[in-house]
């Protein structure tokens, strides 16, 4: 399919690559939400079609930009990223390379405050006061306020225009779920993107998920991507040496 079908009232999501589910919808100059933990949850095809579709000057929301040729570390090498607003640099040293040069605008988070402030713009809150940062250069320029003696900062929400995540599971009408680690930021990178396009490893038909077991509403999709062998890379492949 190129398109989404439609049987009878329902209308199926799915799309037939990842190129095509991101045909119409990203463009230059826009914001991404991008899921994932290092390389963990990370929309791999959708990543790479984006690479190949060309589109730059992008701001990316992620807690990180994958390792050095993996995940949205592809993106840093073409020079498609224009601004990262992240929490952790550590992995990509080209990422590392680009904002000591200059060549790339950062804005640090710390991990729960981007966490939060991506989870606020998808509940449509437009702003929060936060502990975490007061009193260091993380409140430059910030309201900060006291309650009950102690002093907050005030953090704004994050929407994009275009969300990316990585799923477990998807029913034909987008309800997810996610698999353990996984869950990390994607789902609240999803609520947050005012288009989702969700990449994931099975697409079974609707019903078949449990409403219980539902991690996030199919409201929030608008395009699914069938992808059933992801690479899963290792960011840090670690063994033991000896027996203890």
């Amino acid at each position: 399919m190129t398109t989404p079908a439609t049987t009878g009232q329902r209308r199926d999501k799915r799309y037939a690559s990842a190129a095509l589910a991101l045909q119409g919808v990203v463009a230059d100059g826009q914001t991404l939400a991008v899921g994932g933990f290092g390389l963990c949850g990370i929309p791999e095809a959708l990543i790479a079609a984006l690479r190949d579709s060309g589109v730059g000057g992008l701001t990316v929301i992620s807690n990180n930009a994958g390792v050095d040729g993996f995940g949205l570390g592809q993106l840093l090498a073409t020079r498609q990223i224009r601004k990262m607003i992240s929490s952790y640099v550590g992995e990509n040293k080209e990422f590392e390379r680009q904002f000591l040069a200059g060549e790339l605008e950062l804005e640090f988070n710390p991990q729960g405050t981007l966490a939060e402030r991506l989870r606020a713009g998808g509940a449509g809150i437009p702003a929060f006061f936060t502990a975490t940062g007061y009193g260091t250069v993380v409140a430059e320029g910030k309201e900060t306020r006291e309650f009950d003696g102690r002093h907050y900062v005030m953090e704004t929400a994050l929407r994009a225009d275009v969300a990316l995540v990585k799923a477990w599971r998807a029913d034909e009408a987008g309800n997810l779920v996610f698999r353990r680690t996984a869950r990390n930021f994607n789902p609240a990178c999803a609520m947050a993107g005012k288009v989702c396009i969700a990449e994931v490893e099975e697409v079974v038909p609707v019903g078949s998920i449990d409403p219980d077991q539902v991690h996030l509403p199919g409201i929030y999709v608008h395009r699914i991507v069938h992808n059933p062998t992801p690479e899963k890379r290792i960011e840090q492949r670690t063994v033991r040496t000896e027996n203890p």
